[in-house]
């Protein structure tokens, strides 16, 4: 994976060597990636919605295939670009979980899911709006596909949506019961499964929880900083 990149060195000495190295300096700090991007597994990435300026960083993973979680019609530059990398696009889009009234279909995250535990199509990046609720409710779904226990899986969530968790988040990832039989093993990824493993018998998340939890924060359009 492209590494991450950092500040450059001032250079104190002049010469075809040392202006080399700067040009590599220059050329690193164009490498940007979007904000909460981090790998989910090998060849699977999250992260927030790209701009124009992420678009070296993602060129240099080799995507395969780009997954965006939200509903509103992709903009033309990131389409264009995609077009131009010779990278899949798929659109599963999902609204955000918001009490009360408002929560993601678990058809759409199966639907997702069957996508993403295709090997064919990755390397992948799967990306919402901030790369925080829509996208930590579908990787907490595949987590517990990977057999993490929910303790893990919900402190990796509340990570990546800080300082905004949602109670119905951790509901709706708690409750998800695995994927239908019919999904194409023969493409499954060593990392996962189709079942999630039953859960301890626990008390559920208290309704009155998610007071204790902001509530909004994937109000912005889409790609919106």
């Amino acid at each position: 994976m492209p590494r991450a990149p950092s500040p450059s060195a001032a250079s104190t000495a002049t010469g075809g060597a040392d202006a080399s190295a700067e040009n590599d300096d220059t050329d690193d700090e164009l490498l940007r990636p979007p904000e909460n991007f981090a790998m989910v597994s090998p060849k699977l990435y999250r992260s927030s919605f790209p701009r124009t300026r992420n678009f070296p960083f993602l060129r240099s993973l080799g995507l395969k295939s780009v997954m965006v979680l939200v509903q509103e019609p992709y903009p033309e530059e990131n389409l264009e670009f995609l077009k131009r990398e010779g990278i899949l696009f798929f659109q599963f889009g999902m609204p955000a979980n918001k009490e009360p009234f408002v929560s993601i279909p678990e058809d759409k995250i199966v639907a997702a899911l069957s996508t993403i535990l295709d090997v064919r199509n990755h390397p992948m990046l799967i990306h919402c709006n901030k790369g925080k609720h829509r996208t930590g409710c579908v990787v907490g779904c595949l987590r517990r596909l990977q057999l993490w226990s929910l303790v893990s899986v919900f402190d990796e969530y509340r990570r990546y949506s800080h300082p905004k968790s949602r109670a119905m988040d951790l509901q709706c990832i708690e409750a998800f019961g695995g994927l239908p039989k019919t999904v194409d093993r023969a493409h499954l990824p060593r990392w996962a499964t189709l079942d999630p493993p039953p859960l301890p018998p626990t008390a559920p998340l208290p309704v009155g929880a998610a007071s204790a939890l902001s509530t909004d924060d994937e109000t912005s359009s889409v790609g919106e900083p």
